[in-house]
């Protein structure tokens, strides 16, 4: 049986820094020109930590005296097989750094480092090392640059596509809580539930997000609305969420496309910045629905309400309804809705 590549990863921690190595010195290498770690394959019969201290000491002439394990990452890419690494974290050296032959080492302050040329796969295990997190399993499966699937702990991770200003596709594909953090436009299906009435025309179907939620818990929303997945399109998703959120199994005629919506949020949850850069393709769904007999997804839709269109309005100007609606999107819908009548 063909032995599977075993490799250590070490970021070495001072004053606030991490020591980050830019490879740029081998013209035939996977990692040319991003900044990773020091590190490097098993030699026979080496424990993780003796292929940790030879790799720190060949590659920085330092001689590491306090480290730790903080998780195992699998990779899986597309023509390179699967490799396992281990990755650790040093707080303790001694010795004169020195000159590397595999590239450029650098001192760089860990609140730039998101900044450098990384794998997105390593950003993801950044944001564990940043929380403290406890030992993690991470599986991160590449085609070429571009991330295409990642796991932590057996869960699967979402992963968005990153867009342009024009909601093009970059090609960049993100891990989703990194996304929120950096501000990265996204692409998001927003599906309003609507009914004719008496009053102004129409009511809204709204939901009310979970207390649990990692943004605007408690708050009143679209009726449902999801973000694209990595390589996924609008209409698929909106199919998806109105089922997975309200039980509704619709068919895609069923859905009006309303228009477009781009729009920024930004609030402070949990004590972490959260930033909603998201272009939205807006769909009215007309087709009668009975609240009573809908299947609340309980992790994302606590209840839900209709509310005249109107009242609406009235209530994300004055602010007397919690919600995280966009106004100009309901007077979109709204436009919307009577051109039709």
């Amino acid at each position: 049986m063909e032995r599977l590549p075993l490799t250590t990863l070490c970021y070495i921690e001072r004053e606030g820094k991490y020591l980050m190595l830019h490879r740029v010195s081998k013209k035939k290498d996977v990692n040319k020109d991003k900044w990773i770690g020091v590190g490097g394959h098993f030699e026979e019969g080496e424990s993780p930590e003796e292929c940790l201290l030879r790799e720190v000491r060949e590659e920085t002439g330092l001689t590491l005296t306090s480290w730790r394990l903080r998780g195992l990452v699998t990779f899986a890419s597309q023509g390179w097989g699967t490799e396992y690494m281990c990755l650790f974290t040093a707080d303790g050296y001694e010795g004169e750094l020195t000159a590397c032959g595999e590239g450029t080492l650098e001192w760089i302050s860990k609140d730039k480092v998101l900044d450098l040329n990384l794998w997105e796969g390593d950003k993801i295990f950044f944001r564990l090392l940043e929380e403290d997190a406890p030992f993690f399993s991470l599986k991160l499966s590449y085609e070429g640059d571009q991330l295409r699937e990642a796991v932590l702990d057996g869960r699967p991770m979402e992963l968005f596509d990153v867009r342009d200003e024009q909601g093009n596709a970059t090609g960049v594909v993100r891990e989703r809580t990194l996304v929120h953090r950096d501000g990265d436009l996204h692409g998001t299906a927003h599906i309003w539930v609507v009914r004719p009435n008496e009053k102004s025309g129409y009511d809204l179907l709204l939901q009310k997000r979970s207390a649990g939620k990692d943004s605007y818990p408690g708050c009143y929303d679209i009726s449902s609305a999801g973000h694209l997945h990595a390589g996924e399109g609008y209409e698929e998703t909106a199919l998806r969420e109105l089922c997975e959120e309200l039980g509704i199994r619709a068919e895609a005629d069923a859905l009006r496309f309303a228009g477009w919506h781009k729009g920024y949020m930004e609030d402070v949850f949990y004590g972490r910045t959260f930033k909603d850069y998201e272009i939205s393709k807006v769909y009215v769904y007309e087709k009668p629905v009975d609240i009573g007999k809908l299947r609340l997804q309980k992790e994302e839709v606590e209840s839900v309400m209709w509310i005249d269109m109107e009242e609406c309005l009235r209530a994300i100007e004055k602010g007397s309804l919690p919600n995280c609606l966009y106004r100009d999107e309901v007077e979109l819908v709204r436009e919307f809705l009577k051109a039709r009548r």
